[in-house]
């Protein structure tokens, strides 16, 4: 069908000569969204992952031992034989000293943003065990303190160059990145499938052909304390984002709001069970391949995080800019825009900013602060 006969048809089917102001979408990344496409700049080629089959991780709970393959494990757990772990404990990650044939990985973030420097020690001492990915660069905490995609992963690739110059181009394949997905559904599929792209660029400035381990859990940031069924709704949406992405690994973050039960927590983890079984979308490799739209915001996100990476290095590295305070002012910027747009009714929450129960409680200001990365969830102008 011709490029004429698509605006055609969406004239007709919504009954208006002028579509593009009701069909443009502004958003907040500068991805410039076109009404409808017919066609893509340039098709990708299938971008992998590392694992074949999506892990689908579980906080650990003994009930669970039985069913479950991957665990994140906040405290030693002994006799875990066959099992996936995630280390989520800066100590047991020091004690642990898995045999060969286990498979773990650290998710502790070997970097202090606090002090705006890499804890070395710590580094050394993962790197010395057989951990399948020794160092997590964690940009969760980027985005649950309101970073844009494009920052979110501008700073995992400087994050990555910071430890590839102390400690060498084979620390590229020991390297897990920690990434949260937030409810903007298509553009965090494409956050993943872009990240793949130009965190392989990067491996290939060190003569490497790498595509980078994701593990991917749900946003803290778009969920509310008074607003569970709508919060289990969210991250239903981001764990299969992250899936159709093509995230090594996903992670549901519990869906109750500073009161997590043991029940909540097997929900959570249940809502991957069910997005697994039912749709199978776990075991694809690159699912939104082919989709223009994905493939055009792809292409848009890869390109302008790369652009903000070089930014970051022309300016003396990330470690550098957090000293000065430029990534904190950077991400401040961009999480208030944001905040006012929830404010304003622009990013719309239902129970919270849509059919709200609640008048503002906290200020902007009150919320955030230009010279710290620290998370904070939009309904908390609310609560």
């Amino acid at each position: 069908m011709s490029n004429t006969a698509w605006e055609n048809l969406v004239k007709k089917q919504l009954k208006t000569d002028d579509i593009y102001p009701i069909l443009s979408k502004e958003n907040l990344e500068g991805i410039v969204v076109k009404p409808f496409y017919d066609s893509v700049q340039e098709p990708f080629v299938n971008l992998p992952k590392i694992e074949e089959s999506t892990h689908l991780v579980a906080k650990y709970h003994e009930s669970l031992e039985e069913d479950v393959f991957a665990f994140i494990l906040d405290q030693n757990v002994e006799n875990l034989e066959q099992k996936t772990i995630f280390i989520n404990n800066e100590e047991l990650a020091g004690h642990i000293s898995p045999e060969e044939q286990d498979q773990y990985f650290s998710l502790i973030d070997v970097f202090d943003e606090k002090q705006a420097v890499i804890k070395d020690q710590l580094v050394k001492e993962l790197l010395a065990k057989q951990f399948r990915r020794n160092i997590c660069i964690d940009i969760s905490l980027h985005q649950n303190a309101g970073a844009s995609i494009v920052q979110q992963l501008g700073i995992a690739l400087a994050k990555a160059k910071e430890l590839v110059e102390i400690y060498g181009s084979e620390i590229v394949n020991k390297l897990i990145f920690r990434i949260a997905v937030s409810g903007n559904y298509f553009f965090e599929m494409a956050k993943l499938r872009a990240f793949k792209i130009v965190f392989n660029q990067l491996s290939k400035e060190y003569d490497l052909d790498e595509i980078p381990y994701i593990f991917a859990e749900t946003s803290l940031r778009n969920k509310a304390v008074s607003d569970n069924e709508n919060n289990l709704i969210r991250s239903t949406l981001e764990l299969a984002a992250a899936m159709i992405g093509g995230a090594d690994a996903v992670f549901s973050n519990n869906y109750l709001v500073e009161k997590s039960t043991e029940n909540s927590e097997e929900i959570s983890f249940k809502q991957q069970i069910v997005l697994a079984y039912e749709s199978i979308i776990n075991v694809f490799e690159d699912a939104s391949n082919g989709s223009y739209y994905v493939e055009d915001i792809t292409r848009q996100i890869a390109e302008k995080s790369w652009a903000f990476f070089v930014e970051i290095e022309e300016n003396g590295g990330y470690l550098e800019l957090l000293k000065q305070g430029t990534v904190q002012k950077k991400i401040y910027d961009h999480a208030i825009k944001e905040q006012k747009w929830v404010e304003e009714g622009k990013i719309k929450l239902i129970g919270v900013n849509l059919y709200p129960k609640l008048d503002v409680k906290k200020s902007i200001e009150e919320l955030y602060s230009e010279k710290e990365i620290k998370a904070v969830r939009w309904a908390e102008m609310f609560e």
